[in-house]
Order: C-alpha cells, then sequence, then structure tokens
C-alpha cells in the first residue's frame, strides 16, 4: 500500500466513525424523524399535553447510506491509485 492509498483509507474510515457517531449521538435511531413528539404544560391550567416539534434526528438510514457511498468512493480511489510495477 502507496502513501495515497493510506491517505484515502484513513480519510475514509474516519468519515465513516463521524458519521456513526452523528447516529448515536442524535439517538440511534433507525429511521431518520423531521418531527419529534414532545411533553408541554399549559401555564395556565397546569394539565401537560403533546405536541410535535420540528427537529431533525438523523437516522441509520442516511448515516448508513453515507457510510455505503464513502466506502464505494474510497474502495475505487484505493484501486485507481496502486502502484503499478514494470516488467523488465
Amino acid at each position: 500500500m502507496n502513501k495515497k492509498q493510506k491517505i484515502i483509507v484513513i480519510s475514509g474510515l474516519v468519515l465513516v466513525i463521524i458519521a456513526l457517531a452523528v447516529w448515536l449521538l442524535s439517538g440511534g435511531e433507525i429511521f431518520t424523524k423531521t418531527q419529534v413528539m414532545v411533553e408541554k404544560t399549559d401555564e395556565l391550567f397546569g394539565h401537560t399535553y403533546m405536541e410535535w416539534e420540528d427537529k431533525l434526528v438523523i437516522g441509520l438510514d442516511y448515516a448508513g447510506g453515507f457510510s455505503a457511498i464513502v466506502t464505494v468512493i474510497t474502495g475505487i480511489l484505493f484501486f485507481l491509485f496502486r502502484t503499478k510495477k514494470n516488467k523488465d
């Protein structure tokens, strides 16, 4: 493995690890959510009710898809930057 290949593999691994870390830190959901249900309290009467709030929660569908694309691109670049040996 030459220097360019090492840089490509390390960059690909770092991107995949970052994507999976973002997925885990945002809740580890399977599917991406654009709204979450939150519990709110009425200030006047004191009763609680549920309401939808706009919030993006990254799911495994986006994080996994991104990781798969990065892996494929890393693999293609790995083979494109290989050193060719000359036969004398």
